[in-house]
């Protein structure tokens, strides 16, 4: 039994409320390549890829350990593939970054960087740790991640509005692992639903959430599912810096109103995401996640300024604190 209408209509509502909280980037998502994806969100010291790397690496090693097989893996919201690049190849977000900041990268056409792309991607040894297919609403996020060589297989669909197609559920269909590092709240139970239907198995589920998005209704959906999950205690992963003092101020306003705690965290000048994992209970009770998993959260990474409280005569402000 999945959610009710009425249920989905108010998780959606939810949802919705708490984007308004947080800085609009949909922009970047829609370019014919990554070149303004890797600037905006670099310049905001944008890090969960990094981050979130070596923990989904543990986890991935643990599903195959379990099946003795290469994890055939679902990025939900995989817009250009970068997930699938530092999983697969020795590279990481902020070297990327670094490449696509290159004037003689930014001179040249999306054409004839898809060729360079795919020719760089190649030259990298592969750890073959897994084999990815992507999911994300974006048409050309999606063609660049495939035509380069980051994807094997993509599809491109808004499965919180439509139904996946026969082709679609047929890629999707040999997946072991789901995994998203800031889809949900984009995203609800639904479209974890309609994946859930296409699959042949029952996945493993890494999702990392911004705290201030709750994650019950999809845990519900989940244990409907025989699916059992856990989220990793006594740690966070920094996703980025606030864009700006807006965007700090309501932050912080959403966390208060959900009676979460965003002192010596988001008080700090940082969007922080919990790691939850979801799966079957056998592979819960034969490896716990505090079991599988070792992690550094971002914490020692050098940061630029970000937006702080302070206190000042006339009561807390906002400022840039280096």
């Amino acid at each position: 039994m999945e959610l009710s209408e009425k249920d989905e209509a108010l998780l959606r509502a939810e949802f919705s409320r708490i984007n308004q909280a947080k800085a609009v980037f949909d922009d970047i998502y829609i370019q014919d390549d990554p070149r303004s994806y890797f600037s905006v969100l670099g310049d905001l010291d944008y890090m969960i890829t990094d981050v979130a790397e070596p923990v989904i690496r543990q986890i991935l090693s643990a599903r195959a350990s379990a099946t003795n097989a290469e994890p055939v893996v679902l990025d939900v919201g995989c817009s250009y593939g970068i997930n699938a690049a530092v999983h697969r190849f020795p590279l990481t977000f902020g070297g990327l970054r670094h490449r696509y900041a290159r004037r003689e990268i930014k001179a040249i056409s999306s054409e004839e960087l898809m060729r360079l792309d795919h020719n760089f991607y190649a030259g990298w040894p592969d750890h073959g740790l897994a084999r990815f297919i992507g999911l994300d609403v974006s048409a050309p996020a999606v063609r660049y991640a495939t035509r380069v060589g980051l994807l094997d297989q993509g599809v491109v669909a808004d499965l919180e509005n439509e139904a996946l197609s026969a082709e679609s559920a047929r890629i999707i269909r040999p997946v072991d692992v789901i995994m998203s590092t800031g889809c949900i709240g984009y995203v609800t139970d639904k479209t974890f639903s309609r994946l859930l239907d296409a699959t042949e198995k029952k996945p493993w589920i890494i999702s990392f959430v911004l705290r201030m998005f709750p994650y019950d209704a999809l845990a519900k959906t989940f244990a409907q599912r025989g699916l059992v999950t856990e989220r990793l205690s006594g740690v966070t992963f920094i996703q980025r810096r606030f864009r700006d003092a807006e965007e700090f101020e309501n932050s912080l306003a959403t966390l208060a109103a959900a009676q979460i705690d965003p002192t010596g965290l988001e008080s700090e000048g940082l969007l922080h995401a919990d790691l939850i994992l979801s799966r079957p209970a056998a592979d819960v009770q034969a490896a716990p996640l505090e079991e599988i998993v070792t992690v550094a959260s971002g914490r020692g990474r050098p940061i630029a300024p970000r937006y702080v409280h302070v206190e000042s005569n006339d009561g807390p402000r906002v400022t840039l604190e280096p």
